[in-house]
């Protein structure tokens, strides 16, 4: 089989899988998003995927977004959905259509002053820390209510949830914890749910999962 042919078999088994998980969760077919997530593969791969019927593609760094974000067909939706460092924001919110990891206020004025610049509106979500991780990016979640008011009182933002990547393990109630945080906050995007576990976040009201290996295969060596 060509690579564009194990792409597409793998993107075809994906989309299958949400959907089952769509109808198991007793909701509507297409309400999961899925976010192709194309960290450190070609953007051959990442053409293929489009082929397939892929439609969102994900990025973890800037500087690989700008090689690739470009080269997309037109019409998808480009996610930057790894940590951004506040020197980048204005690369950030120039490449993206959604930032998913937004943690700091000053991260979101940032981004707010660099799309106002390029004319556009930004799509993003605040990013929660879930289960004390020092080494993961996000907001606590005692914290998360002031940042989502902030974010939103910017006007070149919209705010679309929340995102996180919960501790390995046992990852759904980290989900259901997300899903309950956002609730009070009437927030109706929750980003969440990976190639390991991404049926358990549907099940727990994921509108976006991110997906890559179960896509594209084994993880390629890293792009610094």
């Amino acid at each position: 089989m060509s690579r564009a042919g194990e792409i597409a078999a793998r993107l075809a088994d994906v989309l299958a899988r949400i959907a089952d998980a769509e109808r198991k969760a007793g909701r509507p077919a297409g309400s999961v998003a899925l976010v192709a997530v194309g960290k450190t593969y070609p953007i051959e791969d990442l053409v293929a995927a489009h082929a397939a019927g892929a439609r969102a593609f994900g990025e973890n760094r800037v500087k690989e977004a700008e090689a690739k974000f470009p080269l997309l067909p037109p019409g998808c939706a480009r996610h930057l959905i790894g940590p951004i460092q506040s020197n980048k924001a204005n690369r950030a919110a120039k490449l993206a259509d959604v930032v998913e990891t937004v943690d700091s206020k000053d991260l979101a004025r940032r981004l707010d002053r660099a799309a106002a610049a390029e004319g556009k509106t930004l799509e993003v979500f605040v990013q929660v820390r879930l289960g004390g991780e020092a080494t993961k990016s996000g907001v606590e979640p005692k914290d998360a209510p002031a940042l989502v008011e902030a974010v939103r009182k910017l006007p070149a933002l919209r705010l679309l949830g929340f995102m996180t990547i919960p501790p390995p393990g046992d990852t759904r109630p980290h989900f259901a914890s997300l899903r309950q945080l956002a609730e009070p906050l009437g927030l109706a995007g929750l980003s969440m749910g990976m190639s390991d576990d991404f049926e358990g976040a549907i099940a727990e009201g994921a509108t976006h999962v991110r997906v890559g290996s179960a896509i594209f295969g084994e993880r390629r060596r890293e792009i610094s």
